[in-house]
């Protein structure tokens, strides 16, 4: 059965999903992939569900760096395997698609294929896909938006150099500014 709750952040409103107590997804309501199927469960009291608001607000407060949460992954193995190195990734990071493609035994003609894999991560922010950059470092999709890419990478570049940030979501998307 998965069950489902709608919680507040910085970036906007989150629909976060379980399955056998376990996190299975994490959308911003105002994305695609945000759907609520009619036989989920809303079940806002949750021992999940709390747990992961209460990593999240620690980690915009800059007292998480990393997310410790059962996960159920619900994908090939292959997406599977590209989350679970996605998951890897030090805050503060980034790694491109071909890098990543590497990393999970494939070559960089493969990088179409992890950014597919990446796009479907169903736990964005906690699965920190928004981490993969293009090969150049430029910034390329995010199931969440760019956007909330940029202010997600700025909050973490600021906080791995030691900087007071606070994370939020511009009206206007600023440059990147990675240091």
């Amino acid at each position: 059965m998965t069950t489902y709750t709608r919680i507040d952040s910085p970036l906007g409103e989150l629909l976060l999903t379980s399955r056998e107590s376990k996190l299975s997804g994490l959308y911003f309501v105002d994305c695609p992939h945000a759907q609520i199927d009619p036989y989920w469960v809303r079940q806002d009291k949750a021992d999940i569900f709390a747990r992961t608001q209460q990593q999240l607000e620690q980690y915009v407060a800059g007292d998480r760096e990393f997310f410790d949460l059962p996960l159920s992954f619900s994908g090939t193995p292959f997406q599977v395997q590209v989350w679970q190195e996605i998951a890897k990734i030090p805050f503060g990071e980034t790694l491109s698609y071909s890098d990543l493609a590497w990393r999970v035994g494939r070559t960089s003609k493969d990088a179409r294929a992890i950014g597919t894999a990446t796009g479907l991560n169903p736990v964005g922010w906690i699965v920190p896909c928004h981490r993969v950059v293009g090969k150049s470092g430029a910034l390329t999709g995010y199931a969440g938006g760019l956007p909330r890419k940029i202010a997600l990478l700025n909050f973490e570049a600021s906080r791995a150099a030691g900087r007071d940030a606070t994370l939020s979501l511009a009206e206007k998307a600023p440059e990147l500014a990675l240091v």
